[in-house]
C-alpha cells in the first residue's frame, strides 16, 4: 500500500529511493572488492558453498606443492647415492684389474706385495666412501639408512619408502656356501660309490634356495652328478639371484707295477664318454690319463705327495671301472679298489653357491653343505698370491655386482620418484584451474556489473532528489 499523497511527514518515494541508494552501494563494494582481490569469493558470506569448496582447493594444493618439493629433495638425495655407488664401482673395478694381473703368476713375491698394498687402500677407498657419504648430514651408505619415508602426497599413506644397506668393503663381496674339504671316495664292491665334499654321496631331496630375489625349489636325484645339479640351479637364478658351481677332484694313491681300467665320465650313475686307460707307472697314469682329455674333460697330475688328482672341471661325474691291474685307493679312505674284483667308483664332485646377496639353502646337507651363506668381503682379499687373486677375482666380481644391484635399485626409485613429480606437477596445475573456477573473479563480467550498478545508485541519487523537491512543493500550499 502506498503512503498518504501529499503527507509532509513521510516520503516513500525519498526511502525507496534511499533502499535503492543502498543497495546498489552494497552491490558496487563487492564488486570493487572482486576486482582489487581478483576474486569473486572473498568471505563466506560471499558464497558459503564456494567458500568451503576454495578452501579445500588451496589445502590440496598446498598439499601438492610441498609433496613437489619432498619429491625433488628425495631426487636431490638419490642422486648422491647413486653418484657414490658410481665412485665404489670405480674402484672394483680397478680391484678387479689388480686381481687379473695379479692371477697372471708372473709377478715376483714383491710385485705381488706391492699389489696387495694398492688393494689394501682401494678397499680403503671403498669403505670411506660408504661412511661419508650424506645428505644433509643424513648417511646414506653405512647401513643406516633404512625404513626412510618420503612424502610425496598431499595425503597420509601417500609415501615412497626406501632403504639402502651399507656398501663398505667389509660388508659387500661374494656370498657363498662351499665345501671347506675336498671330495674323498668310497669303494662298494659290486656297486657305485659316490663322492662329495663331505666323503658321502649325495643324497635325494628338494633345495629350497631363498635368495636376495625370491626363492625356488630344486630337486636333486641321488645318483645327479654335480654339473646337472649346478645346472638345474642356474636355470632359477634370476629368480634366487643364486647362482651355482661345480668341480669334480678325486685324489688318488695308485699301487702296482701296471693300471689297466676304464676312465668316463657322466652325469647320473652310467658313465659316458669312456675310454681304455693303461699305464705301467703313476707318471705313465697321468700321461694317458691326460691324453684322453678332449674326451673325457677330465686331467691328472701328480701332487707333491706323489699322488694322482683327477680334475673334471665341469662337475660331471668322474667314473672308474672295469679295473683290470693296479690299485687305486681314495686319499683319506682305507679301502682300496683293485683287480680281480668289481670294484668301481662314480666321483660326484662337489657343488658351491654364490650370490652378491646372503641367502640360505633349506636341505643343503643334501649336497654336503651347511644351510646359511657366509661373506667372502671385499676388505679381505689377497692378491699376493695366485690362489688368493683367483679368489679375489670371484669376490670382486660379486662385490661389483651388489653395487651394480644398488644402483639399479636406487635408479629405479629415482624413475619413480620423478614420475611422481611430474603427476604432482600435472595434478597442482588442474587444482589451480579448479580453484579458479571456484573462486577467481570474471573481470569483465564484474567490471560490467559494477558499471550498471554505479548508473544504478546515480539514478538512485536523482529520484532521491525529484523526490525531495515534491514534497518541498507541498510547503506552498500552506496560509
Amino acid at each position: 500500500m502506498s503512503g498518504a499523497i501529499g503527507s509532509i511527514l513521510s516520503n516513500s518515494g525519498a526511502l525507496t529511493a534511499l533502499n535503492g541508494i543502498s543497495a546498489a552501494q552494497q552491490s558496487n563494494d563487492s564488486y570493487e572488492q572482486q576486482l582489487s582481490s581478483g576474486q569473486k569469493v572473498n568471505s563466506p558470506s560471499d558464497n558459503p558453498a564456494g567458500f568451503i569448496t576454495a578452501q579445500g582447493f588451496t589445502s590440496q594444493i598446498n598439499g601438492v606443492s610441498q609433496a613437489s618439493s619432498n619429491a625433488s629433495e628425495g631426487i636431490s638425495l638419490l642422486q648422491t647415492a647413486q653418484g657414490a655407488v658410481q665412485q665404489q664401482l670405480n674402484v672394483a673395478q680397478k680391484l678387479n684389474s689388480i686381481a687379473v694381473q695379479a692371477a697372471n703368476g708372473t709377478q715376483t713375491a714383491e710385485e705381488a706385495q706391492s699389489l696387495q698394498g694398492v688393494v689394501s687402500q682401494l678397499t680403503g677407498q671403498v669403505s670411506t666412501i660408504a661412511n661419508q657419504t650424506q645428505f644433509n648430514n643424513i648417511s646414506l651408505l653405512d647401513g643406516t639408512f633404512s625404513g626412510v619415508q618420503f612424502q610425496v602426497g598431499a595425503n597420509e599413506g601417500q609415501t615412497l619408502s626406501l632403504s639402502i644397506g651399507s656398501t663398505s668393503a667389509d660388508t659387500i663381496g661374494m656370498n657363498t656356501l662351499d665345501a671347506s674339504t675336498g671330495a674323498s671316495a668310497k669303494f662298494s664292491a659290486g656297486s657305485s660309490a659316490d663322492v662329495t665334499a663331505s666323503g658321502a654321496g649325495f643324497g635325494a631331496g628338494t633345495l629350497a634356495i631363498q635368495g636376495a630375489n625370491g626363492k625356488a625349489n630344486v630337486t636333486v636325484a641321488a645318483t645327479d652328478s654335480a654339473a646337472t645339479i649346478a645346472a638345474s640351479i642356474n636355470q632359477h637364478t634370476n629368480q634366487t639371484g643364486v647362482t651355482a658351481q661345480a668341480r669334480t677332484e678325486l685324489d688318488l694313491t695308485a699301487t702296482g707295477s701296471s693300471f689297466n681300467f676304464t676312465l668316463g665320465n657322466g652325469n647320473a650313475a652310467s658313465a659316458t664318454n669312456t675310454v681304455n686307460i693303461s699305464a705301467t707307472s703313476k707318471s705313465g697314469l697321468v700321461d694317458a690319463i691326460n691324453g684322453h682329455t678332449a674326451k673325457t674333460g677330465i686331467t691328472a697330475k701328480q701332487d707333491t705327495a706323489g699322488n694322482v688328482v683327477l680334475t673334471q672341471g665341469d662337475g660331471k661325474n668322474i667314473s672308474i671301472t672295469g679295473i683290470t691291474s693296479g690299485t687305486l685307493t681314495s686319499v683319506g679312505n682305507s679301502t682300496a679298489a683293485s683287480s680281480g674284483g668289481t670294484d668301481h667308483l662314480v666321483a660326484q664332485g662337489k657343488i658351491s653357491f654364490q650370490s652378491d646377496a646372503a641367502f640360505h639353502v633349506g636341505s643343503a646337507s643334501a649336497v654336503g653343505l651347511k644351510t646359511q651363506s657366509n661373506l667372502e668381503k671385499l676388505s679381505s682379499i689377497d692378491v699376493s698370491t695366485t690362489a688368493g687373486a683367483n679368489k679375489a677375482i670371484n669376490v670382486v666380481k660379486y662385490a661389483i655386482q651388489g653395487l651394480n644391484n644398488l644402483g639399479g635399485q636406487l635408479g629405479a626409485t629415482q624413475q619413480r620418484m620423478q614420475a611422481t613429480l611430474n603427476n604432482l606437477t600435472t595434478t597442482q596445475s588442474n587444482l589451480q584451474n579448479g580453484l579458479s573456477a571456484v573462486q577467481d573473479a570474471n573481470i569483465p563480467e564484474v567490471t560490467q556489473k559494477l558499471t550498471q550498478s554505479q548508473i544504478q545508485a546515480q539514478a538512485g541519487v536523482s529520484a532521491l532528489k525529484s523526490s525531495s523537491r515534491l514534497q518541498q512543493s507541498y510547503l506552498s500550499l500552506l496560509p
